[in-house]
């Protein structure tokens, strides 16, 4: 059995990890048995969504800055 988690303790990073486990429809398995239980395909697309992600965010602060 996985550990309660506070949202408002984590990392603006675990918020997004989280958010698009959430969007996959992986949030309940991960609350219930842990990250670990992800396959290599799950955990790798979580992580490509948050590259991608902090990319659309970077640029967006970018073009923000030089307006």
């Amino acid at each position: 059995m996985a550990k309660k988690i506070k949202m408002t303790d984590l990392t603006p990073d675990e918020k997004m990890k989280y958010e698009i486990a959430e969007e996959l429809g992986l949030l309940d398995r991960v609350l219930e048995e842990g990250w670990r239980t992800l396959s290599a395909k799950e955990t790798g697309r979580i992580g490509g969504l948050m590259t991608k992600r902090k990319r659309m965010m970077k640029k967006e602060a970018l073009q923000k800055n030089s307006v």
